[in-house]
């Protein structure tokens, strides 16, 4: 499919090379022509100097034949404007915008944009190396609300249905660890030595959630 690229920063170029190398056809757009050099040689794509949101660079883009539309420039109202621009005006149905301002993204999300709020992600990465696992999510939806976290699952729960846990805690496992790979867990999965429990909650209930698990090891002891 053919993708259309705001921002030739280090993360435009970046998805643009992995695009390409996946065998789609892309655009990349920049106001400044210096921009491009981050391209690599032999990229195959269309680079379009001009602004995001003005119609007519679109248009050079092909935007009028793409299935996407990715905004990753350094600015957060040029990366909003012309998600929205893509959007209403084009029609493209699969877009995105960088946000560097999590309370922005919150907004934009509600307009029905989906967006990558950086710093804010970019924070949780950085907390899950610095403090101990469990103390940070893995995953939090742009308005904070939602997280994907890791439970510690004590010993006394190996051999316990993975139903067992999401009665305990009231929330519902999203996946398991085990041995290097994922596993969407069913009915009948039993927690394993050595299995990593990943929930998905609201960010508000992971203190209760972890008192509800700390609180059947105290009652195990």
């Amino acid at each position: 499919m053919h993708i259309v690229i705001m921002g030739c920063g280090r993360v435009g170029s970046t998805l643009a090379h992995i695009l390409e190398d996946k065998g789609h056809s892309v655009a990349i757009i920049d106001q400044s022509p210096e921009s491009f050099r981050r391209l690599r040689g032999g990229f195959k794509g269309r680079r379009v100097t001009g602004f995001g949101f003005d119609r007519d660079v679109l248009v050079e883009a092909d935007i009028e034949r793409a299935s996407a539309f990715v905004a990753v420039s350094s600015g957060d109202n040029s990366n909003i404007i012309s998600a929205r621009v893509a959007r209403e005006t084009f029609g493209i149905d699969n877009v995105v915008a960088r946000i560097y301002d999590p309370r922005r993204a919150e907004v934009y999300q509600r307009l029905g944009i989906p967006t990558v709020a950086t710093v804010r992600w970019t924070a949780d990465q950085m907390l899950r190396r610095l403090l101990p696992e469990g103390h940070e999510p893995q995953w939090r939806d742009p308005t904070g609300a939602v997280v994907l976290a890791e439970l510690h699952v004590d010993a006394s729960w190996i051999g316990s249905k993975v139903t067992a846990l999401e009665e305990a805690v009231r929330t519902r496992v999203a996946y398991l660890s085990r041995m290097g790979e994922a596993v969407v867990p069913t009915p009948e999965t039993v927690i394993q030595d050595g299995d990593l429990v990943h929930v998905m909650a609201r960010a508000d209930d992971m203190q209760r959630i972890n008192q509800a698990v700390a609180a059947r090891f105290e009652g195990d002891e």
